[in-house]
């Protein structure tokens, strides 16, 4: 099954010239969807990995299930102030301006071994900020992982820079 199939491409969203991959269309497919957590699970069934770390909000849609048929936990990587309860938090760049993720404090053990994961890796801020947090708490990452990855902008080699391991399913040229 070839999952970039099954990931639709609207033009000009958010704003003109922005080709928006849609993950919606993979997630309502069963077969694409269970093809995808299957594709994650046999490659990282056998990485002793401890927790997974799921950027808001998509990577939740494949973290979650990846940590169920790991095994393992799974914590969610919020932006700022969604969290209830103490969190440590990491700023980053946007094009125009700065966000902030935070996770909990006791969501990583000194040790973990740790995947990140999220549906997309365009730029690499976001996935950046999640290692940040992931390794101010004591935790090592095992890998990033993405369904899709837009290599012209770029993200990929900015992880590889930081020492990390890069994985994904599938990638399309262009914005």
């Amino acid at each position: 099954m070839k999952i970039q199939s099954l990931i639709r491409t609207i033009p000009d969203y958010p704003k003109p010239g922005i080709q928006f991959r849609d993950i919606t269309t993979l997630l309502k497919d069963a077969d694409g969807f269970r093809h995808t957590i299957e594709q994650f699970v046999e490659r990282y069934r056998d990485r002793d990995i401890t927790k997974i770390a799921g950027t808001e909000a998509r990577g939740f849609l494949f973290g979650a299930p990846l940590a169920y048929a790991l095994g393992v936990g799974f914590v969610p990587v919020r932006k700022q102030g969604k969290l209830p309860g103490k969190t440590t938090g990491h700023e980053y760049a946007l094009e125009y301006g700065h966000d902030r993720i935070e996770m909990h404090d006791d969501a990583i053990d000194a040790g973990d071994k740790v995947l990140v994961i999220d549906d997309l890796l365009a730029t690499g801020g976001t996935a950046q900020a999640t290692v940040m947090l992931v390794r101010g708490l004591g935790g090592v990452v095992v890998e990033c992982a993405f369904v899709v990855d837009l290599p012209d902008l770029g993200g990929r080699a900015k992880l590889e820079k930081m020492g990390l391991a890069v994985f994904t399913l599938c990638e399309f040229e262009g914005d």
